[in-house]
């Protein structure tokens, strides 16, 4: 590993130079030759909704993943709608989830007609507390849907003796987490139905929206196929109803690419956040800034690189990183339990305190594969430079109050 830099020597990258949040222009230019002869060829095939592109492409996940199935679908919402259809999940069921996630977690609950139960997370990975699902069983508890968030899995070992103790399924929610891993297994192999995103910003993202799910078990696979066809058995004929989510053949092709060099970006991503533990650890910010866990017995793929803000001072430092031209973002403000759309659950304030802490105090920085040294480096002395203006205001607010 290289020698932690000073924030005081001067950078390859100029001192005013943005870092975007996300850029995917340089990992399309890494393989433009190959994505735009993979297009041509489709475009040329005119077979544009599933087919042979469609099939290949799922036949790679369930090799990648080492799962049995992999059936693709319009988006990773849709993913998770599609799992809980085929287990039968609707009115008068319960699915237990985290109210620290992206809307979709819990939104396709309430789109089957089930009952989001949300339960607390854990500090140190962020994702659902085991201790707390069990809890939350009841006779009404049909799924736990965990989610691994930003790169690393739950921890599947226990929520796994949870499902198996209560004859329910596990739902992964794995939007993030594509080619993570807990215990030396993939994400997505980890419960019955795995549910990938491959929206662009993914560490596998589309040139669109697109989606995947992976189980093992064949009937599900089967029944999930015919449910993102409108439920048609063949022949116009239908036999439940489903939805219109097929993977367009455009996007699996293009996907099918960047299949072949997702661990090598992955590891980009790691080598990022080492460069971040290793330039943070030198600017000495541990009194406000914490730095991503990484628990021992998982690989993190790192789709996002979350920090967290002590002291109430996170908007503080998001708005002076804003101003240097630092990429950051809040993933995620508010923890669903107490969005508005759920308010008819009756879910209160204070009710899941780590969840709400997180989200005060969460922040994401720059992680792309393609970001260089010099632009991790830009991006932590900005940050220092933010932390430095914070410690004064609080020394300052501090005096003021004594006085």
């Amino acid at each position: 590993m290289s020698t932690p830099v000073a924030s005081t020597v001067p950078f390859s990258t100029p001192v005013n130079e943005p870092v975007p949040l996300i850029d995917l222009k340089p990992q399309y230019q890494s393989i433009k030759s190959e994505v735009d002869e993979t297009v041509q060829r489709v475009f040329e095939s005119q077979g544009f909704v599933l087919g042979e592109d469609v099939s290949n492409f799922e036949d790679e996940v369930a090799k990648y993943c080492d799962s049995r199935h992999a059936v693709g679908c319009a988006s990773g919402t849709d993913a998770l709608i599609l799992a809980l259809m085929a287990l039968d999940i609707g009115p008068g069921d319960e699915v237990i989830t985290t109210p620290f996630s992206f809307f979709a977690t819990a939104s396709c609950i309430e789109r089957v007609g089930a009952t989001p139960i949300f339960v607390d997370v854990k500090e140190d990975s962020f994702n659902i507390n085991p201790i707390a699902v069990e809890a939350a069983i009841t006779p009404h508890t049909k799924a736990i849907l965990p989610v691994h968030l930003y790169g690393q899995c739950a921890d599947m070992d226990a929520i796994s003796r949870i499902a198996v103790k209560h004859n329910i399924a596990v739902v992964e929610d794995a939007a993030q987490a594509i080619g993570s891993e807990f215990q030396g297994r993939k994400a997505g192999v980890l419960g019955t139905i795995g549910c990938f995103s491959f929206f662009p910003t993914k560490n596998l993202g589309g040139a669109g929206d697109g989606g995947m799910i992976s189980t093992d078990d064949p009937q599900i696979a089967k029944r999930i196929r015919s449910l993102r066809v409108h439920g048609d058995a063949g022949r116009y004929e239908h036999l439940e109803v489903g939805l219109n989510s097929r993977l367009d053949a455009l996007q699996a092709a293009v996907l099918s690419v960047k299949l072949r060099h997702l661990d090598t970006w992955s590891a980009g991503r790691q080598r990022n956040a080492s460069w971040y533990r290793e330039l943070c650890d030198h600017e000495n910010l541990g009194d406000i800034i914490s730095l991503p866990q990484t628990l021992s017995d998982r690989k993190h793929v790192y789709n996002q690189f979350c920090v967290r803000v002590g002291e109430g001072l996170r908007d503080q430092v998001l708005n002076s990183l804003r101003e240097q031209g630092i990429g950051c973002a809040v993933y995620y403000p508010k923890p669903l339990h107490l969005q508005p759309c759920f308010a008819h659950h009756g879910y209160q304030k204070g009710q899941f305190p780590v969840s709400e802490k997180l989200s005060e105090d969460i922040m994401a920085l720059p992680i792309f594969a393609e970001l260089t040294r010099s632009q991790i480096e830009r991006v932590v002395e900005c940050l220092a430079k933010a932390v430095n203006i914070a410690r004064e205001n609080r020394n300052w607010k501090t005096i003021q109050k004594a006085a």
